[in-house]
């Protein structure tokens, strides 16, 4: 339907309206105590294939025109309580248009009030019951993406009151164990066990329906576990050096060439082996920590050039080569002490390959396939972070890695899954790595002097994920 049709419609249906409520204004006596019915609710949409469609609930600021008897007379309406304005002009005696609040309250209306719109005539009254939402609910991002059975996940975003049911990949229901933020922000569930597949979540509550990205409990493009998946690169290593160790190796003399500096699971959830940033040898060293103004001060890399797992190609097999950057993501699991909150100074720098050198931001690497987290910096301010007691997902689109994002900032071109992965092969020693940086910096309009860094980090689960959220419709049948 051309949008010609559709004003062609909307004025019709307007001069309809005003007609027959001037030959309605007759006699308002009698109109103010007819009795009032309803028998259809229609969502106003010029926007749509379907400009009046028939519906089962209305969201805050939508049009309606409600089709029925009775209307003419009418004094007040009330939407969950809400008394909400409407136009006289747009009233007819079996039918009317009526606008419904952003102001409307959904959740904290009274429970005898909620999901109803109440007519009110001088000489009569009716409550007609219908569905009053909120706006469409988001999924913006999940805490722990890779959560194990029995933990609590904590699914992040806007409109989520209410949530009664989480469907989960692989067809898995949960609905029990639901807690939901009373202003919508935030609601958790108890991760079930038998889940094995990965995709996206789907959360159903007062408001609707929404779709959370399809990268939960999604692992099939892992690089690195610790705990056998994949493999971890070594060399150069000593006591004094940025090296991280893979296992405890001596030479004949019986001195150690390697250590072993992978560690347990700080959160004792089962997840085995992780990696400790920062090894003990550095926490406990003379210095006491990571001195200031230090670059490539850790650094942990996978096995690299020559290793079957390092060619990326074979994940196209789940991430198809031509996916756009956006909708590709590299994440990793993270778990700092809440009784040591990192603050103030050092941050994490990853790599997609091993010819940077780790000087971190302000320098050459921004013009590499590099990304920077800084979990302390946020809203231009220095905040204290903490993974609280548990494990935390880190997502980072490639879209948003220092050359790529420059790239698309300045031609507007966005770069396929198969650039990342030539990008890494094109290179000598294509090892993906991160470790920590501890220069002085500026990251988001924040100054940054750094100090001495005395702090545990750890990082398990390096992996590739899709990064695609599908939209959540009201109406998710072809239109006609």
């Amino acid at each position: 339907m051309n949008m010609k049709l559709k004003n062609t419609i909307w004025l019709y249906l307007s001069a309809m309206l005003v007609a027959v409520c001037f030959a309605a204004c007759s006699d308002d006596d009698a109109d103010g105590s007819s009795p009032i019915t309803v028998t259809g609710v229609y969502l106003e949409d010029q926007e749509s294939s379907v400009p009046d469609r028939l519906v089962e609930f209305v969201r805050l600021g939508q049009v309606i025109r409600i089709q029925g008897s009775g209307f003419a007379g009418m004094r007040k309406v009330y939407v969950n309580g809400y008394e909400t304005y409407f136009n006289p002009v747009y009233v007819a005696d079996n039918s009317m248009l009526l606008q419904v609040s952003s102001s409307t309250p959904i959740t904290s209306a009274a429970e005898d009030v909620r999901n109803t719109i109440h007519f009110v005539k001088t000489g009569t009254d009716y409550v007609h019951k219908f569905i009053i939402r909120s706006a469409s609910p988001a999924i913006q991002r999940i805490e722990n993406t890779l959560p194990m059975a029995g933990e609590t996940v904590r699914v992040f975003g806007s409109g989520l009151q209410e949530i009664t049911q989480v469907d989960l990949p692989g067809g898995v229901v949960v609905t029990t164990d639901i807690e939901s933020d009373e202003d919508g922000e935030y609601f958790t569930f108890v991760m079930p066990t038998g889940v094995t597949a990965g995709g996206a979540i789907k959360a159903i509550g007062a408001n609707g329906e929404a779709n959370s990205p399809n990268y939960f409990n999604y692992s099939s493009c892992m690089i690195l576990n610790f705990d056998g998946k994949g493999t971890q690169g070594v060399w150069s290593w000593s006591e004094t050096g940025s090296m991280l160790g893979a296992a405890d190796k001596k030479d004949d003399n019986g001195k150690y060439t390697q250590r072993d500096e992978r560690a347990d699971d700080p959160a004792h959830s089962g997840r085995g082996k992780c990696m400790q940033l920062i090894p003990d040898r550095m926490l406990n060293n003379a210095d006491g920590g990571i001195a200031a103004t230090k670059t490539r001060c850790t650094e942990v890399w996978t096995a690299g050039t020559g290793n079957a797992d390092d060619d990326w190609t074979w994940m196209y097999t789940h991430i198809p080569a031509t996916t756009p950057v956006t909708e590709v993501a590299f994440q990793f699991d993270i778990y700092v002490p809440e009784s040591n909150p990192w603050n103030n100074t050092g941050y994490i720098e990853v790599m997609l390959y091993n010819n940077v050198n780790m000087a971190g931001i302000g320098s050459d690497d921004e013009g590499q396939h590099v990304a920077f987290f800084v979990p302390w910096i946020n809203n231009g301010a220095k905040t204290p972070y903490t993974t609280e007691g548990r494990w935390q997902t880190v997502t980072i689109p490639f879209s948003e890695w220092a050359v790529i994002a420059k790239g698309i900032a300045e031609d507007g071109k966005i770069p396929t899954f198969s650039d990342i992965v030539d990008a890494r092969l094109a290179k000598d020693y294509y090892n993906f790595g991160m470790g920590i940086v501890n220069n002085d910096f500026k990251y988001k309009g924040v100054e940054v002097k750094s100090t001495l860094l005395h702090q545990k980090v750890y990082v398990d689960n390096w992996r590739i994920v899709p990064y695609q959220t599908t939209p959540s419709s009201d109406f998710p049948e072809v239109e006609e």
